[in-house]
């Protein structure tokens, strides 16, 4: 059977069996949901890659140690421990000064888009760019339920176990987001097309 074809839970098996190839299939199936999702909390490519690291070296801790829960699902398992280590790094820099970084990331650069022409290239980025600075401009709970909904791809139940909220409450927050977001184009008389 093709290694692609296996279950998240038969390749953690495979992997604790000593099949290194089914770890990497299982980090191809979550690394960019998870890297996405981690750059959108902390706003830093290198501290996203840093968090990113940690992550799959917790996870793989984890599983060797037999800890892992195969009643849960393996991606939102992952994305709340990528969830945790935001939250803790968001901790630690408050105790620390922020040193901010010079070069700019734009997560629609390493999303997977159909070619188009230089025009509709240049409006989509104009669009996605007027996004995420609307979504920046959301209080941080609506933020983040906007972040793990539409970047990390998360159900409501998911993002509701993740962020300790009930799902009426989850579901009221990107509610909220997304009044909040429509009143910030009509005040500022943003287009988004």
């Amino acid at each position: 059977m093709q290694i692609t074809m296996l279950s998240d839970k038969d390749l953690i098996n495979s992997y604790l069996g000593g099949d290194e190839k089914c770890f990497q299939e299982l980090l191809s199936r979550y690394e960019d949901k998870i890297y996405t999702s981690i750059y959108m909390f902390v706003k830093n490519t290198e501290l996203a890659e840093d968090i990113f690291q940690e992550v799959f070296i917790k996870i793989i801790k984890t599983l060797r140690a037999g800890k892992y829960n195969h009643e849960g699902k393996f991606g939102p398992w992952a994305m709340r421990i990528a969830y945790n280590m935001c939250v803790d790094n968001f901790r630690k820099s408050k105790r620390r000064p922020q040193i901010n970084p010079t070069e700019e990331f734009d997560i629609f650069d390493v999303l997977e888009v159909e070619d188009d022409n230089v025009e509709t290239t240049m409006i989509k980025n104009e669009t996605f760019s007027k996004i995420r600075h609307l979504i920046d401009l959301l209080p941080a709970e609506q933020k983040e339920v906007v972040i793990l909904r539409h970047y990390a791809d998360l159900s409501f139940k998911e993002i509701a176990q993740l962020t300790r909220v009930s799902i009426n409450t989850a579901l009221g927050r990107m509610r909220y987001a997304l009044i909040n977001m429509r009143k910030i184009v009509d005040e500022r008389n943003i287009v988004l097309t």
